[in-house]
């Protein structure tokens, strides 16, 4: 269980450094023959947010500004049991810092939680 927590931000990292690669290779109007899977729609893309960049994520923690990443899914965790976490952004929400993640549960069913990125704390969940 330990294990699987670095694994899981690292695997989150490397899943948001690829979305950018992609972006960016949209951007410069070169064709990329990748098979991108039917995913459900971000929460914070749904509410207009703007995430930051992994490098910005980065950069945020080492200033501790934020809690580190791994503390927001662990809080995420405990506000839906039995759940894996499938994604997780560093999103600006009015002006404030917020950990956005999607929680996967056992019955198929995607689950959005917020977490305030000062506080580790979980803010909402729909």
């Amino acid at each position: 269980m330990r294990q699987s927590v670095p694994l899981l931000v690292c695997g989150l990292l490397g899943l948001v450094g690829a979305t950018g690669w992609l972006a960016a290779a949209q951007d410069a109007g070169e064709t990329a023959a990748v098979a991108v899977p039917a995913q459900p729609v971000h929460a914070a893309q749904a509410t207009g947010q703007t995430c930051l960049s992994p490098g910005d994520l980065r950069e945020a923690v080492a200033e501790k500004r934020v809690v580190e990443p791994v503390a927001a899914i662990r809080a995420a965790r405990a506000a839906v049991p039995r759940a894996d976490i499938v994604r997780a952004n560093l999103c600006r929400r009015d002006e404030v810092l917020v950990y956005m993640l999607t929680a996967l549960r056992k019955d198929g069913q995607f689950v959005h939680v917020m977490v305030d990125a000062r506080s580790g704390q979980v803010s909402g969940q729909w």
